[in-house]
């Protein structure tokens, strides 16, 4: 019970028991507003946006033929503008396909599954940005990124998995 209580602390609680529980976190956010799983998106897409800082500017640095200022904005273009139109796309495929299954899966409830997966990897995503930015490429980077890749497979299907329905 206190380990309920806890859970429903608040965002960064939450964060971090979905890479423990991830199916039980997506459950007890299930009743969400578009608005707030908006939200959540583009929390998500802001914290992207800020691990990249570090990799953009030590390419800066490497190279200055592309300004920090440049690289930033290209990403602000790709993270803010785009990629919460890919995340909706995907979103949606996946509640179509869905029908192809015995497990019906709403379109709510895949961008629920979808969206609270990429704020639920924020923390592996900050890791990797401050990682290319200080190390550069290796296999540290390559290391990070696979944790957050990973992660974000078993973040996303558990989800997917707690909210889905038999047909």
């Amino acid at each position: 019970m206190a380990d309920k209580a806890r859970i429903s602390a608040g965002i960064a609680p939450r964060v971090l028991a979905s890479w423990r529980r991830p199916g039980q976190v997506v459950r007890e956010l299930s009743p969400m507003s578009e608005g707030a799983m908006l939200a959540v998106l583009m929390g998500a897409m802001l914290v992207f946006l800020i691990a990249q800082a570090p990799g953009h500017a030590r390419a800066a640095a490497l190279d200055p033929a592309v300004p920090m200022a440049g690289r930033m904005a290209g990403a602000l273009t790709a993270v803010l503008l785009m990629m919460p139109l890919v995340a909706y796309a995907v979103a949606s495929l996946v509640a179509f396909a869905s029908r192809l299954t015995p497990w019906r899966l709403e379109g709510e409830d895949s961008r629920l599954a979808l969206f609270w997966a990429l704020l639920a990897i924020s923390p592996a995503m900050l890791l990797s940005g401050l990682v290319e930015g200080l190390i550069g490429p290796g296999a540290p980077l390559s290391l990070t990124r696979l944790v957050a890749g990973l992660g974000f497979l078993f973040i996303w299907g558990a989800g997917l998995r707690a909210l889905s329905r038999p047909a």
